[in-house]
């Protein structure tokens, strides 16, 4: 059934190319992304061209969406960190959620959880469900793509408050020998290397990536051995076509760390006895703890160039993780000193392939100029899945004695669950001089199965649906550009109800309005937006049994974000500020109606500085600090409790010098003791203490 569902869209991708190579002519190839202009001071240019908000190579300023952008040279700022860490100082982005956590990405965008549906790599979705999630390091990253509001009019089922999009190293054609090293005080350690070149006529190059890391997390016996490479190579057998080959994999194990599903009392606020849960307590078993991940995709990207006005380009992966996992987690309860808890298991394979075709064009109309953009994508998913628990003595968080036994794990879940979507979309950005509206239609249809092992029964739902975008923007001389846009959203969910039913997949839509200034008299963006996001058919956890899941209605978030950056001489600036309003709209279950959601802060903000001095005894020498602000949220879905606000604090120092360079960098250098968030009062997670990094790289 998969092949018949994905031959359609293969065999329109193949005609498209063939169409193109009747009318090819050599010109240079589109979709490149570059660096708009050189910076003062050398920072590299704050405005990029992106391809997240329109999958077209154009500049932030130009979306009627609020894009941000982490370049390689912010990424070299966090040397060790894990992908949502990367994502601390962008506007509309919470990311780490459930504190500490070695083995998931934990990501919010504007008040939406995006780890599930908002993931997506080089432009092609990475759909997660359940325990079946993907990692992805950032040592093997050009930069990162966050675009906010819906996505689902290009990427067809998206998180409706934003996605992030991870752009992968690919070969440039030059030569690159580069590696890196590191530890933090944690003792947990890395090497990676990046090798590139090409061959002399510009034909044939090829990258490869790796990195090896190990070592202790930031909870106690917790460490990790982790390996991950990744290769690509660009054939380019003329000026209008060009073919890139690609592949990863990666293997983790780990005896666990977590600082998550901890009681609301006893973190964020004193149990009785006026003491607090150590934040680096193992509350596992030693001796039960089991975490084998093995992760591999392999792809291509076909591009070519019809005539000059029109190219073709096909973009295909296969995505596979085998994960493995046993482990005693926390029950949320402390009664007296004693931390309940349970043994909890599951074993999850997952498989995924996505095809996306396009064809692009550039047409005049009399004063209009138009970007065409045509496509045809198909996402398939599957992953069978068993989940068990079972009762473990408790722990007491003052006195911790190892050695409960595990008796065997209840298996209350052994499901395979597949979907197939294919979804034809279209895009018209018109410029009528200083003017430019974007207009956007996509319809997809889904086809959803569950088969239920353990009640031998299946469920299937099939459902179709239109989504758009509609959004005007106006470029003065002066850098400015205000805008407004209106956008839909569809998401397919797999989550089904206490029956085995699928629950209707979610919509949603978006006003957003705003401004980007590109000032003229200095190298920096600032980006300001003003928004109101519905959420409709939302799915959460069942009130009464966690274990299964129940509907939630409809849920609003109303914001403001401001972001900037800015680079001026020997000054790098980088701020966001993120104002959130959330409100459930329609409830089902005991989720009150008025009540706002957990886990969304209220406002968070961020401010980091750099100075680099560029002569002196002190040339090369970059010195740098962070001031990061987590707002209030609430605890529970009564709005009883909530998670008091906190301020952190960054620091690092860099010494570049020709050819080689050194960092220290230290997040929450003041070790903040501090609740990310609770997702109910029995799970609340702590978010990371004091964190240094000290690293050395080189290029050869």
């Amino acid at each position: 059934m998969a092949a018949s569902r994905l031959l359609p869209l293969l065999l329109l991708g193949t005609a498209l190319a063939s169409i193109g190579g009747a009318l090819a002519q050599p010109v240079i190839s589109l979709g490149e992304i570059v660096v708009e202009a050189d910076a003062v001071g050398g920072q590299g240019s704050a405005a990029l061209l992106t391809t997240s908000g329109s999958k077209l190579a154009v500049s932030v300023t130009e979306l009627p969406q609020s894009v941000s952008l982490v370049t390689r040279q912010q990424l070299d700022q966090y040397p060790g960190a894990k992908a949502d860490e990367a994502l601390r100082y962008s506007a509309g982005v919470n990311p780490s959620t459930y504190g500490t956590d070695a083995d998931t990405d934990w990501l919010y965008v504007r008040g939406f959880q995006a780890d599930q549906t908002g993931v997506f790599l080089d432009n092609l979705p990475l759909y997660q469900t359940a325990f079946g999630t993907f990692l992805i390091d950032p040592f093997l990253l050009e930069r990162v793509e966050i675009l906010k509001g819906p996505a689902s009019v290009l990427y067809g089922g998206a998180n409706v408050g934003g996605i992030v999009n991870y752009v992968s190293k690919r070969p440039t054609g030059d030569r690159l020998v580069y590696t890196e090293t590191g530890v933090n005080n944690f003792g947990n350690a890395y090497f990676g290397f990046d090798l590139g070149d090409g061959t002399e006529d510009g034909n044939l190059a090829y990258r490869l990536t790796a990195k090896l890391s190990g070592g202790g997390w930031q909870t106690q016996g917790a460490e990790d051995l982790r390996g991950v490479v990744q290769g690509s190579a660009t054939l380019t057998p003329s000026a209008s076509t060009s073919l890139t080959v690609y592949g990863s994999y990666q293997q983790i194990g780990l005896n666990h760390t977590s600082t998550g599903f901890l009681p609301y009392v006893g973190t964020a606020v004193e149990a009785p006895g006026g003491f607090h849960i150590p934040r680096d307590l193992n509350y596992g078993e030693p001796g039960y703890d089991l975490y084998d991940r093995q992760q591999l995709m392999i792809g291509y990207e076909l591009e070519h160039d019809i005539n000059g006005e029109w190219s073709v380009r096909q973009n295909a992966r296969y995505a596979k993780v085998d994960l493995d996992e046993a482990y005693v987690y926390s029950g949320g309860i402390l009664t007296g000193s004693v931390l309940n808890r349970f043994a909890f298991g599951h074993n999850s394979d997952v498989g995924t392939i996505s095809v996306d075709n396009q064809l692009e064009g550039h047409v005049i109309t009399g004063p209009l100029e138009h970007k065409l953009l045509f496509g045809a994508d198909y996402k398939y998913y599957s992953i069978d899945e068993r989940q068990g628990f079972a009762s473990v003595a408790g722990l007491d968080v003052l006195d911790t004695v190892y050695g409960a036994a595990v008796p065997p794990l209840f298996y209350y879940r052994d499901n395979v669950i597949t979907m197939h979507q294919a979804g034809f979309y279209a895009q018209d950005q018109v410029r009528l001089e200083d003017w430019i509206l974007t207009l956007n239609g996509r319809y997809d249809q889904v086809w959803t199965s569950v088969d239920n092992d353990l009640s031998a029964t299946s469920t299937s739902r099939e459902e179709g649906n239109f989504s758009g975008r509609v959004g005007l923007g106006y470029q003065f001389e002066n850098g400015m550009t205000p805008y407004v846009s209106y956008a839909t959203s569809f998401n397919p969910t797999l989550s089904t109800d206490a029956a085995g039913n699928l629950f209707r997949s979610e919509t949603g839509e978006q006003w957003e309005a705003g401004i980007k200034y590109e000032p003229t008299f200095i190298d920096g963006l600032i980006t300001a937006s003003a928004f109101s996001i519905n959420r409709n058919n939302v799915v959460g956890p069942d009130p009464a049994n966690p274990l299964v899941q129940a509907a939630v209605g409809q849920v609003n978030v109303r914001g403001a974000e401001l972001e900037g950056r800015f680079n001026a001489q020997d000054f790098t600036v980088t701020g966001a500020l993120t104002y959130l309003e959330a409100e459930v709209l329609q409830a089902a279950g005991s989720t009150p109606v008025g009540n706002s959601p957990v886990q969304i802060p209220t406002l968070t903000a961020s401010l980091g500085v750099d100075y680099t001095f560029a002569d002196g005894t002190l040339e090369g020498v970059t010195v740098g600090a962070g001031v990061r602000h987590l707002g209030e949220s609430w605890a529970d879905a009564d709005n009883t409790r909530k998670v008091s606000a906190t301020t952190l604090f960054d620091a690092s120092l860099r010494y570049e010098k020709d050819d080689w360079g050194v960092t220290l960098t230290a997040s929450n250098i003041f070790d903040t003791s501090y609740v990310a968030s609770c997702q109910s009062l029995t799970s609340c997670g702590y978010g990371a203490g004091r964190t240094l990094t000290l690293s050395a790289h080189k290029r050869w």
